[in-house]
């Protein structure tokens, strides 16, 4: 068994203080965890300890490194149908609100803030077709999809997910939505691919759009933040969403209503006031 590099506390702090200036992920509750999960990428690296590191992350100008540290720290954990409430409120409230209020504007936008592998803007294009069904066609529905990881964001893309990964898909939908690959994997079929858009974001550094969006997803992203960088993000989120729009996070995450302007619906749902 090998043994494990430990964090001096300056080594400590410097990476702590470097990750949450730089991505807002609060570590300094990580530290054994840090040392867990990182024993196996430094002795890989020939590496003998968390300075050699450290040295080697903030010289990564490609920032692949980062983003490899970031993955093995943080839970990259999701799956298709994940927290079925916001779907099923998605079916039988927002959809059908902006259905009635956008009368001939038939235009929805939508953000998965934090996508990881893709499963969640997948979920929400399948449903969003599965709701306008025939009248799919008279309407123009994009899917913003981003993350840091640009290794998540190469799968995601792909589509390509393998039968396990697939298990809590509706029947109905894996004849509807994917094609089968006959080697054990699934493809997302184009008709859903088409409508999502992936592209790399640090959710700690400003965004802007020249559109505002429907509905918000970044569930279980805002868990390694601390408060003050949700609050932070949280209105920054509010600034970019439709009047009437909605903000879904996850079900362990707490948004703190006075610190905010958005209006509390339901557990991990939140909305702006309609104008």
């Amino acid at each position: 068994m090998m043994d494990i590099i430990k964090l001096t506390d300056s080594e400590f702090e410097t990476l702590v203080d470097f990750v949450y200036k730089k991505y807002g992920i609060n570590l300094r509750k990580k530290r054994v965890l840090i040392e867990g999960r990182m024993a196996g990428t430094l002795r890989g690296k020939n590496l003998n300890s968390f300075s050699e590191y450290i040295n080697l992350l903030l010289s990564d100008k490609s920032g692949k490194e980062m983003i490899n540290f970031l993955n093995r720290i943080t839970t990259n954990h999701t799956f298709f149908m994940r927290e079925m409430e916001h779907f099923r409120f998605m079916t039988e409230k927002a959809l059908p609100y902006f259905e009635q209020a956008r009368g001939r504007f038939r235009q929805l936008r939508f953000w998965s803030a934090g996508c990881a592998t893709g499963q969640e803007p997948y979920t929400i294009a399948m449903t969003v077709s599965d709701y306008f069904a025939n009248k799919g066609s008279l309407w123009n529905i994009s899917v913003l999809a981003t993350d840091i990881s640009m290794e998540a964001l190469e799968k995601a893309e792909k589509g390509v997910y393998t039968a396990d990964e697939i298990k809590d898909v509706p029947k109905s939908w894996l004849s509807k939505y994917f094609e089968d690959n006959n080697d054990g994997t699934y493809r997302v079929s184009d008709k859903i691919r088409r409508q999502i858009t992936f592209r790399p974001l640090n959710l700690n550094e400003d965004f802007n759009f020249p559109y505002r969006f429907d509905i918000i997803f970044c569930r279980n992203v805002m868990i390694y933040f601390d408060e003050t960088t949700r609050e932070r993000l949280v209105n920054r989120f509010y600034k970019v969403t439709a009047d009437g729009g909605f903000l879904f996070v996850g079900h362990s995450e707490v948004v703190n209503r006075r610190a905010t302007n958005y209006q509390y619906v339901m557990p991990a749902i939140y909305r702006k006031k309609e104008e």
